[in-house]
């Protein structure tokens, strides 16, 4: 059998078509001493496909914390006893929390909301988030609001929400130990109707909890069929009082070998850092990856746990010598 590196070489790099879930597979049990040999691929493709530049995302809750869901990874479930209880944002904290960003040099500011879907009073409150920063400031605005409805589909992309994120998680035979309350083809079908509404689609999931490698494997070949413009890769930070509090953090090479094998199954999509990098790689590793197949990241603090500060990760990018994406009139 050919080996898998030289197999991505002729069909991601120079074809452009990503690897499926079982030669994804191959490149998450590759040998440690293959790691460097893989991240330089994965950075090839990256460049080839991607280019150089780096999209930079802030994100805040618009209403942090009482969702119904059962989410095991998080802390803003009301059904756990972690510490996270319910708040609103008002909007001009929306507005200047998108100011803030904008300063970072990022072009993208996502509202996120710990529903499970938006009822009337939530869309209406976006509604004015998304109109109050489109006047104040020149940032493309993104929203996380959970299962939506075809009209509430089509009400988001007329208010001039360009992208939205709703993850899958994980691969759909892990799904049920992660989430009871609702189904992946629930996840699935919002995702699609996205898509279909001429909005980006930021789609992504966290790995760590508690999935197979070729679950693992399964999760990135479904990610390039639904084929999403963005896919946050988030690892596993366990929060108290969540039921995956006691899991352990993945290893820092197992995940920077899921962040190379998510960029070959996945060679044109944005691939963003997200949760958990800091405590899962650490500053060496974080380095790793953007020479791995990262090519966005968020900045600053994310939901309910801390991140690297925003001048950290522009300094990493400076150091690196990649240029940060800047805000397209198309969009």
């Amino acid at each position: 059998m050919s080996d898998i590196l030289e197999i991505a070489r002729v069909q991601v790099l120079q074809e452009g078509r990503g690897l499926d879930a079982a030669q994804a597979l191959q490149c998450l049990t590759l040998p440690d001493e293959r790691l460097p040999d893989l991240l330089a691929l994965a950075h090839e493709v990256r460049m080839a496909w991607c280019g150089p530049e780096v999209e930079v995302e802030g994100i805040v809750s618009l209403k942090t914390g009482g969702c119904p869901e059962d989410c095991h990874f998080c802390s803003q479930s009301g059904q756990f006893s972690s510490p996270v209880r319910a708040a609103w944002l008002d909007i001009p904290a929306l507005v200047e929390a998108a100011r803030q960003t904008a300063a970072t040099g990022a072009s993208e500011f996502c509202i996120v909301a710990a529903v499970r879907g938006p009822d009337r009073r939530l869309m209406d409150q976006v509604r004015q988030g998304v109109k109050a920063i489109r006047e104040a400031v020149d940032i493309n605005v993104a929203c996380s609001l959970g299962m939506l409805t075809q009209a509430q589909v089509d009400e988001l992309a007329e208010m001039g929400v360009h992208r939205y994120n709703h993850n899958l998680e994980t691969a759909r035979s892990h799904f049920d130990k992660v989430v009871t309350t609702h189904s992946w083809q629930e996840r699935w079908d919002t995702c699609l109707m996205v898509r279909e509404a001429g909005m980006e689609l930021c789609c992504g999931g966290i790995v760590g909890m508690g999935e197979s490698l070729e679950q693992r494997a399964e999760f990135a070949g479904q990610l390039g069929e639904l084929a999403p413009d963005e896919v946050p890769l988030n690892f596993l930070n366990p929060r108290p009082g969540t039921p995956f509090e006691s899991l352990p953090l993945l290893e820092g090479s197992e995940a920077l070998k899921t962040i190379a094998a998510f960029r070959l199954a996945l060679p044109r999509t944005i691939l963003r850092y997200a949760g958990g990098r800091e405590l899962t790689l650490g500053d060496l590793g974080t380095r790793d990856g953007l020479l791995g197949g990262i090519n966005a990241i968020i900045v600053g603090n994310y939901l309910t746990t801390l991140g690297r500060t925003a001048d950290q990760d522009l300094e990493l990018l400076a150091d690196l010598k990649m240029p940060i994406k800047a805000l397209s009139d198309t969009l």
